[in-house]
């Protein structure tokens, strides 16, 4: 079968895929609990001919080919969504309080087309492809339990892939661009500072202890880490994103409880940075007669592309897709020369399979501003382009049958 007729065979699931994709946007749940989103993944896997086996807490798998020996590439798309309130204007937007503002719907949605793709050529597959269903991509916990579940395991995973749709870019939509070899998505770390002071009446501070005034300079000290402990070339973003104290305007509270979260390219930086965090945040609340005391949380390691990988998926993707969809970062940093950078400093823990096996990431463009697509992943009033779902479950399928045929 040529590129082209893989392609045609993809577009004629395009309606069921739309129909998918919209009971999962539906029906978004958190973290590692799926238990809707799971039944329908599963029966739906079930259908088509597969027996999809548990993988941790929520996760699924299922194997395609098998039939003739070689090795084994992993696909993987992660189910969870995120705890906001939708304002999309879509008629089947969540009424959960949750949402897919992150476009895990679409990779749900686009694997269960590539499960379909696979199992149609079930007896072309020159070795074994492992689809990975993953829960709680959003709190960087669910690669982790299933790696500790035995993912790459039985039978052992000797590449991966994953793709995540990207909203509002200026690619058409379907457009695919495929990881430079390297780290391209940063190791995150979410941390939480706690500064304990004393309370009292605000018309008597000095009877007290202000830990809202040492938490005001540690947040304006950790700032300090970049500008001026860091180089040039030392990429790496730190932000304060709740600060949380006090109930009334003349009460000194005894407690502030400040989260956030670092994103760094390198594993040296980031320890770096972690413990200049603590020391900042201690020594600056006792500068202040305060105590303060820092933690860590989830978090995941840099995402590495293997180069091997990279170059071959590469070949695949331009293969498959009609000229001008297909582009790798080099190509689009030659296209894109002289303009401001839009790249994402977004992590991804399918970091910790990449830890593991080589791995490539690619992005698929979902939804260009100037067709309507204008606000960025995680908002509200998010929406991503339908018309993407059936060359995406291609891109999976394809990819993965010719990296086999090329490695027995």
């Amino acid at each position: 079968m040529t590129p082209k007729q893989f392609m045609e065979e993809a577009r004629t699931l395009q309606e069921t895929l739309v129909s998918d994709r919209r009971y999962l946007h539906a029906h978004a749940e958190t973290g590692f609990d799926l238990k809707e989103t799971l039944a329908y993944v599963k029966k739906k896997l079930q259908d088509m001919g597969y027996d999809p086996i548990e993988c941790g807490k929520a996760g699924l798998t299922a194997l395609a080919g098998g039939k003739k020996a070689g090795k084994v590439f992993m696909i993987r798309g992660d189910m969870d969504a995120l705890p906001i309130q939708e304002e999309a204007d879509v008629d089947f937007r969540a009424e959960n309080g949750n949402m897919h503002a992150c476009g895990h719907d679409f990779h749900t949605t686009m694997m269960l087309g590539a499960a379909k793709l696979l199992k149609e050529h079930e007896d072309e597959i020159e070795g074994t492809v492992k689809l990975m269903f993953q829960p709680a991509e959003e709190i960087f916990e669910g690669s982790r339990d299933m790696i500790e579940a035995g993912l790459l395991k039985h039978p052992d995973v000797d590449a991966a892939l994953m793709i995540h749709v990207t909203a509002a870019m200026p690619l058409s939509a379907g457009t695919v661009v495929v990881s430079a070899p390297g780290v391209s998505a940063p190791a995150a770390d979410y941390f939480e500072i706690r500064v304990q002071g004393k309370g009292c009446h605000g018309s008597m501070p000095n009877t007290g202890v202000d830990p809202l005034n040492a938490a005001a300079h540690i947040l304006l000290a950790l700032q300090e880490i970049s500008a001026r402990e860091l180089s040039m070339d030392d990429r790496a973003v730190l932000t304060v994103g709740t600060m949380h104290a006090g109930v009334a305007a003349n009460v000194i509270p005894d407690t502030v409880v400040m989260g956030g979260s670092i994103r760094t390219y390198d594993e040296e930086i980031r320890c770096f940075m972690k413990e200049r965090m603590e020391q900042i945040a201690v020594c600056t609340a006792q500068a202040f007669r305060a105590e303060a005391k820092v933690t860590f949380g989830s978090g995941c390691p840099t995402l590495k592309n293997d180069q091997e990988l990279s170059l071959c998926t590469e070949k695949y993707v331009k293969e498959l897709l009609e000229p001008g969809k297909a582009f790798s970062v080099a190509d689009l940093n030659a296209l894109s020369e002289g303009k401001k950078s839009t790249k994402s400093a977004g992590s991804e823990d399918f970091a910790y399979v990449s830890q593991k096996v080589p791995a490539i990431m690619l992005a698929l463009a979902a939804g260009q501003p100037e067709k309507g697509y204008i606000y960025p992943q995680h908002h509200p009033k998010v929406t991503f382009d339908e018309e993407i779902l059936a060359s995406g479950s291609a891109v999976y399928a394809y990819t993965a049958m010719r990296w086999l045929e090329e490695h027995r």
